[in-house]
């Protein structure tokens, strides 16, 4: 092909390995991305994109180029706690750790540990997340939180949890009656209003979110789809993510969650379900047939103990598979390139075949098939496409030398290789830095507020809050970290 001449765009990034992620696996060494507003226009080769021009270059040389990370199940709120609940299972460190805190966040706290934890993300190559807030989820606090992650520079969804009213399922898990604050009732006037305010479309959706299959009243989850379906939304929901959970639906209702969700036509192409660890071969296939998706955190299931999924037969079936790091309290850190990592590695090990998963599958779930199951035009680098992308730094002593491209991404890469971050076209996170929010006030507002709320909440030492006590050391001035020694 003979290159286009005087071809005008918004951005171009030149002379990185662009890294597609296309059905065909393309990537252009080296190759070329251009933008014009918020849409790829064009990709592909040095040679082929030689004549396009625009006001702003980037020079990608030594770098790759790939579409931005999804993160399909996260709990932005949870900033404010990391590193806390350390060697807990599933239903201790909800108990014990996180359902105290979540009763004791205020909307204040949340805003500041969402506004904390999207700066994290930005500055990893997330580009898109699937925020489950559910504390606390008033109305203006849903709203505000929403708000924070789009002008961070974030698309994305806030899934709003719904509790609704207390079950006897929630009673017999131990979850204290502060947690369950709305009749059903409100839930969904609530989260009505809220997808009124951000309807489908918006930068930044509102989904319906009963929060988790097991102990969220059956009638409530009904109508939690049934209003997705009539606002035109997904819904979120919380499914099978500890072994104990078909074992208790069973006994509360004589059938496993995803079967219950398939007899009542609620499993379809809007659901989309965190974890998914302990589905039986009909759940799988009801999946499948549905066309839900699924949020695989790879990296929280290994810290909880919990499982890994059954991710070969669900990808061979055709279902949109995603990846989550589920909050920066249970994964810690919102690194994608740790998630892919942890996915590839927990398949080999739980079925001791190391072709269970490769790089590539890994890649694919954190990108392409994560914008599937967000619903967003996004995932590829492809003209047309939405324009979010993210530039890697490959000349790194842990990245070279440099063989197979997409496996050096997947097993030595880090968040931290992360140069630039673009979303809708926009870079928002260059230099080191986001460019939309403040970081360091970002950082000073959440440990301010989290060293007060691990107070207010009662989280005892002995969950790691101990290990805090005293000053916490406060950044070097400017320029004085090269001089700081161990």
């Amino acid at each position: 092909m003979s290159p286009v001449k005087d071809r005008h765009c918004d951005l171009l990034l030149v002379g990185g390995a662009v890294v597609t992620v296309d059905q065909r696996h393309t990537i252009h060494r080296p190759g070329a991305v251009a933008v014009t507003g918020n849409r790829i226009t064009a990709v592909g080769s040095e040679q082929d994109m030689a004549g396009w021009q625009a006001p702003t270059v980037l020079d990608c040389r030594g770098r790759a180029v790939l579409p931005g990370f999804v993160d399909g199940h996260t709990h932005l709120y949870q900033a404010l706690v990391r590193g806390l609940g350390e060697g807990m299972s599933i239903v201790p460190w909800l108990c014990e750790f996180m359902w105290p805190y979540s009763i004791a966040v205020t909307g204040e706290d949340a805003v500041a540990g969402a506004r904390l934890a999207a700066v994290e993300a930005i500055r990893g190559g997330i580009t898109t997340v699937v925020d489950n807030h559910y504390a606390p989820t008033d109305l203006s606090t849903t709203l505000a939180v929403a708000d924070v992650i789009e002008r961070a520079g974030l698309r994305g969804a806030v899934a709003r949890g719904i509790v609704g009213e207390r079950t006897p399922v929630a009673a017999r898990r131990g979850q204290p009656e502060a947690l369950f604050r709305y009749s059903a009732k409100d839930e969904l006037a609530i989260t009505r209003e809220a997808v009124r305010h951000r309807p489908p479309g918006s930068k930044v959706e509102i989904w319906p979110a009963p929060l988790n299959l097991t102990y969220v009243d059956q009638d409530l989850v009904r109508a939690s789809a049934a209003l997705a379906g009539e606002l035109g939304t997904r819904w979120h929901t919380h499914c099978c993510e500890s072994s104990a959970d078909p074992r208790s639906y069973i006994e509360a209702y004589g059938v496993r969650p995803v079967q219950w969700l398939a007899a009542q036509g609620l499993l379809d192409e809007r659901a989309t379900l965190a974890h998914a660890i302990w589905l039986d071969d009909e759940e799988i296939a009801q999946v499948a047939d549905a066309r839900a998706g699924i949020a695989h955190n790879p990296t929280s299931n290994a810290y909880l103990a919990s499982g890994t999924i059954r991710l070969r037969e669900l990808r061979e079936r055709g279902v949109a598979v995603a990846l989550g790091t589920d909050g920066p309290s249970c994964g810690h850190r919102q690194d994608m390139f740790e998630c892919m990592k942890q996915a590839v590695f927990a398949q080999r090990l739980h079925t001791l075949d190391p072709t269970a998963a490769r790089a590539r599958d890994a890649l694919e779930m954190a990108t392409r098939d994560g914008a599937r199951y967000a619903g967003i035009d996004a995932g590829v680098l492809q003209a047309g496409r939405l324009a979010d992308i993210i530039v890697v730094d490959l000349e790194r002593p842990h990245l070279r030398p440099l063989h197979d491209l997409v496996s050096t991404l997947v097993y030595s890469a880090r968040g931290s290789d992360v140069l630039v971050t673009i979303v809708d076209g926009e870079i928002v996170h260059q230099h080191g830095r986001c460019v939309r929010v403040d970081e360091q006030s970002a950082i000073e507002d959440a440990q301010q507020r989290a060293e007060r709320l691990i107070l207010r909440a009662g989280i005892p030492a002995a969950l790691g809050a101990g290990a805090c006590a005293g000053p916490v050391p406060r950044p070097y001035p400017q320029g004085g970290a090269a001089h700081a020694q161990g």
